[in-house]
Parts: structure tokens; sequence; C-alpha cells
């Protein structure tokens, strides 16, 4: 997709990298819990934030992905791992940390029947249990399109059911592997008639050649579904074998879309150069309850 880009990174890139107290600290419980998290396995930039304010998005089902998007980097292959106990330690991980917003999201496991769906629903409801205060938003695959799989999820109640659109239209392709855009917005859609009081959340990355009419156009399409959260981030590129950063979306653009992401009727808008799916995520529920929907 075009050529790299030649510049270096624009100082709204780069950020400070401290490992504090917290930090270790949650570290060293994942490991001793044998649970992996996302902001480790997709090298996410904000980690060292989030987890010195004791926050972090749970990866379940392994952290082998059966599918090799063009962006990510988390590990791909033939996973060997189900292990039906971690529910329960990210249950117990969760609880350490006295969580009041829990992430939980998963490598696609298209070699699953149900694409690792009743786990989603077992980490749901363990988290319930030992922290029933707290509110659970779990980042889903696209399960290929299975309604009942999504069911599975639905009938748990998760407080926020995330599923990343990742780009505009033109590029999906390009940038995912087996995911398809109208699927993406075919999940939204019913997950929204399953649990119609369940709000929706999707995620879209910049930087990787798309035009500002086709944002918009990915915003009415969220919308035309009812999705009620969206946040809006920079691609920046794992390694040299993924796709290459066309360019650097400014701060004042980021800033610019979140105004249309509210004028398109978006409940919440998390717009700017270091956003991920769930930065800020225990916000994003405040602006739920505080919208029509009940969390």
């Amino acid at each position: 997709m075009g050529s790299k880009v030649k510049e270096p990174k624009p100082e709204w890139i780069k950020i400070k990298l401290t490992a504090g107290e917290h930090y270790q600290e949650i570290k060293t419980m994942m490991r001793s819990k044998t649970l992996h998290t996302v902001c480790e396995e997709a090298r996410c930039p904000n980690i060292y934030e989030c987890w010195a304010n004791r926050t972090a998005t749970f990866m379940i089902l392994g952290d082998i992905c059966t599918r090799a998007c063009r962006f990510c980097a988390v590990n791909t292959g033939l996973p060997t791992e189900l292990d039906l106990k971690e529910p329960e330690r990210v249950a117990e991980a969760a609880e350490q940390m006295n969580l009041q917003h829990c992430v939980v999201t998963s490598v696609a496991r298209d070699d699953l029947k149900d694409g690792g769906a009743s786990i989603f629903a077992e980490t749901i409801k363990a988290i319930r249990r030992k922290l029933p205060l707290c509110s659970v938003e779990v980042l889903i695959p696209d399960f290929m399109g299975n309604k009942e799989a999504l069911q599975i999820v639905m009938d748990a109640k998760p407080d926020i059911l995330n599923h990343n659109i990742e780009t505009v239209e033109r590029l999906s392709d390009q940038v995912r592997a087996k995911a398809k855009y109208e699927r993406s917005l075919e999940l939204l859609q019913r997950a929204k008639e399953m649990q119609p009081g369940i709000p929706t959340k999707s995620s879209i990355m910049l930087g990787l050649g798309e035009e500002w009419e086709e944002i918009l156009q990915t915003m009415d399409d969220l919308r035309a579904v009812d999705c009620n959260i969206m946040t809006i981030g920079q691609y920046l590129q794992p390694s040299n074998k993924h796709l290459y950063v066309q360019r650097y979306v400014t701060p004042e653009e980021f800033a610019k879309l979140k105004e249309e992401g509210l004028a398109h009727g978006f409940s919440h808008v998390e717009s700017g150069p270091m956003v991920r799916s769930s930065y800020h995520a225990h916000e994003q529920v405040k602006s739920a309850a505080n919208s029509n929907y009940v969390v």
C-alpha cells in the first residue's frame, strides 16, 4: 500500500516510556497467572500509562492468532492453547487489581467451532462473581459471521460490546485478513438487535491511505447500525513486515474528527494520535451510562 513514510515520527507521536512501580507489579502478576495482555502482545504505546493506572486489557484464548492481519503485531499460526480455567484466572487478576472497568479481548480463533465465544461468556460471568460492581467490556473478533457465537457472548450481557472495523471500506481487504467490512457492520447490528440496551463500540486506524470523506462515511456506516462509541487513532507500523504508514495525521485533524463523530451522534468519541481501542475505556462507560443506555 504505497511507499514508506520517509520523514521521522513527528513530536506528537513520541511518548516517554517510564516503567513505574505498578507496571512491574502488574507484569509479574500476569506472568504468575499465565495470562496475556493485548497491551504487550500488540505492543500498545500506552502500556506504561495504563499499567501505571492499574488498568489492562486481558487477552484470552492464547497468544497465537489464526489470522495474519497486515497491521497487527500479535503472533500468527495454529493455536494449541484452550484453557477452560482461564476465565477464573482473569477474574482473580481483575479482583487483585480491584478494577472498576475490565476489558477482555482475544486473538481470532477460527479453529474453534464458536470462535471462542463460550470462553468470552465464561470470563464475563467469572469477573462478575468476583467483582459484582465492575463493568465488563469485551472486544471480540467477528467469529466468521457465526450468529450463534455472537448470541453466546450477548447472552452473558457485557456492559459494552466492542468490535473494531479497523479501517475504511476501500482499504479493508488490504489491511485485514479474512475479516470483511460488511461483516463487521453486520455483527454490530446483530449485537444491538440481540441486546438493545448494551452499547456497542468500534475503532479505526488512520494513516493507511484513507481519505477524509471515507472516514466520515465510516462514521455514517457505524451510526447506521446504531454503534454508540468510536475510537480513532494513528496506525504505527509494528515491524518491517507490516503495512507502511502513509502519513501521520495531525492532532488538529484528530480533534476535528472528534467533533465530527459527536455531530454524527456517537455518545463518546476518543480521537488522538495515541488512542487505541481500550484507551480511557472507563470514561466511555460513563458516557454510555449518561446516554439512553443502561450499563
